[in-house]
Formats: structure tokens, sequence, C-alpha cells
């Protein structure tokens, strides 16, 4: 009667494990399916976006990153300051506002890039507050007139400076006229070999503003849940090459939940006169030659938020 107990029971089992190995499989095709019929309906919804992209009117968006750490020691004996506390703060914020039109665009763009840090050692004597450590915005705008689908005579204005320790000093403000390409609404490529670029600076900052050309690549794209915006700016004097500087921005964010998410961004930068300029503090006899012009660079990595 066991014996026949332990047949019984193990024929239930194989039964069990062959049905559920069935239901496993079924699940895995249905679900197959679905994710096959997500993708053709994500494709016809990309399509749609493509369409609605290419009418007339005014394209807008928004996009940011908050980065932010904070720390403290209180007898911590194997750091040199055991009692000191610690905070980064870093945000982020890019958008534009875009005008396109059968004959002509006007496009707008802007970007800020804020960071402080704070380093207080309570063995010292004062209050360590945030300081500034990351310091940058830029503004442009683009109008152009179609000379065809594809290029476009046009005009730029780009500023660029800092806003919260030295707000305009220096300030970069290029102005110039040319041909703009666009390839796809996304890629924009402005060549201007008409451009000047005026320097604004006080008291003993040693800018010169200067004649030259002036090439501006700008990428900016939505790819499902991914943003993506990527801006080089370059101009080269036709004064002297100790005048030219070049910029590139990159930020990323990608949606998590709802409008929530996670971003990322970098900038590199290099400025023979902003690295002059800093050499001229510790030392007056400083030159082009003599100062140390490394590539400049920045990133923030924290939670994002879509507009």
């Amino acid at each position: 009667m066991k014996k026949n107990k332990m047949i019984l029971a193990l024929i239930f089992l194989c039964f069990s494990v062959i049905s559920s190995a069935q239901t496993s499989n079924e699940l895995k095709k249905e679900l197959s399916s679905k994710k096959d019929s997500i993708a053709a309906l994500q494709s016809k919804a990309d399509q749609l976006q493509k369409q609605i992209d290419a009418l007339p009117g005014w394209r807008k968006g928004a996009f940011g990153t908050i980065g932010a750490s904070f720390s403290g020691f209180n007898n911590w004996y194997s750091r040199n300051a055991p009692n000191a506390s610690a905070g980064n703060i870093g945000v982020t914020v890019n958008g534009f506002a875009n005008l396109i039109e059968e004959k002509f665009f006007w496009r707008n763009s802007g970007g800020i890039n804020l960071g402080w840090v704070k380093l207080d050692d309570k063995a010292i004597v004062g209050d360590e507050g945030f300081e500034t450590a990351t310091d940058v915005f830029t503004i442009t705008s683009l109008y152009g007139r179609r000379i065809n689908e594809k290029w476009a005579l046009s005009a730029l204005t780009e500023y660029r400076t800092t806003l919260i320790d030295n707000f305009n000093n220096p300030g970069f403000l290029d102005f110039g006229v040319g041909f703009t390409w666009t390839p796809t609404e996304r890629l924009v490529v402005v060549m201007h070999p008409g451009n000047y670029n005026f320097v604004f600076s006080k008291g003993d900052a040693n800018f010169q503003s200067s004649p030259g050309a002036k090439l501006v690549a700008d990428y900016t794209a939505s790819y499902y849940k991914l943003n993506v915006k990527s801006n080089v700016s370059i101009f080269t004097s036709y004064n002297n090459s100790n005048l030219s500087n070049w910029n590139w921005t990159n930020s990323f964010s990608y949606t998590l939940w709802k409008k929530i998410g996670v971003g990322f961004e970098f900038g590199l930068r290099n400025n023979k006169q902003e690295a002059l300029n800093n050499a001229l503090i510790t030392n007056v006899n400083a030159t082009f030659d003599t100062a140390d012009n490394k590539i400049q660079n920045y990133w923030l990595f924290g939670i994002s938020y879509a507009f």
C-alpha cells in the first residue's frame, strides 16, 4: 500500500513538473510576443513623432540634473581631521525653444551648471560654508533663412560667462554670420567665417577681443526614455591662435519613473586667455607661453527631471 502511495506521489510530482515546464514555456512565448508588439508600437510612435517634429511651429523642452552628497566624521582617528563634515551639491538645467518654419528657423538654447562644495574641519575656528565649484552659463540664439531644405544663411549670437562669483568677468560674446547645415532635425551645424569674439572683463584681467571663424555643432534628441544633448563650440581667432577657444558639453538623462530618472553631464573647455589670467594671480610675469593651459573639465551625476 505504501509502495502504491509512493508511486502515485512520484507520478503526481512528474506531472506537476511537466505541467509547470509547459506553463513556463507558454508564458515565455507570450512574453516574447508582447515584447514584439511593444517594439512594433514603439516604432510606429517614433515614426509619428518624426512627422510631428517635421511640422512648422515651436518645439520646446528642458531637462535637468541634481546631484548631492553629504558626509560627517566624529572622532574618526584614521583621518587627519577626525572631526569634520563635507558636502557637495550640483545642479544643471538645459532647455531649448525652437521656431521651425518652411522658409526660416529661429533656434534658442540655454544651459546652466552650478556646483558647491564644503569641507568643515571642526578643529579650525570659523564657519567654512559652501564654496563655488562649478559655474557655467551659456545661451545661444541662431536665426536662419533657408536656401534649400538642408542649407540656410544664418546669424548666431552666443554668450558664455559665470553667474555666481564673476559674472561677465570674463564674459564671451560671439556674433557672426555664415551658413547653417541641418542634415536632420536633431543635428545643427553652424559655419560662420565672419565672426567677432567680444571678451568682457574688469580690473586688471588680461583679455582681448578679436575677429575669427565660428563652428558650432549641436545634437539634441530623445530616444524613448533617454534625452541627449551634445554641443561643441569652436572659435578660431584670425589675429592670434592664443585668442582661440573651444567648449564641449554633453548631457544625458534617462527616465526611470514618470519624469524622474538619472542624469549625467560632463564638459570640456580649452581657453588660453583664461589660463593666462589664472596664472597671473600667482605670477605677474606669466605669458601665454609659460601659462599652464590644461584642458578644463567638470562632471555631474545625480537625479534628473524632464520638463
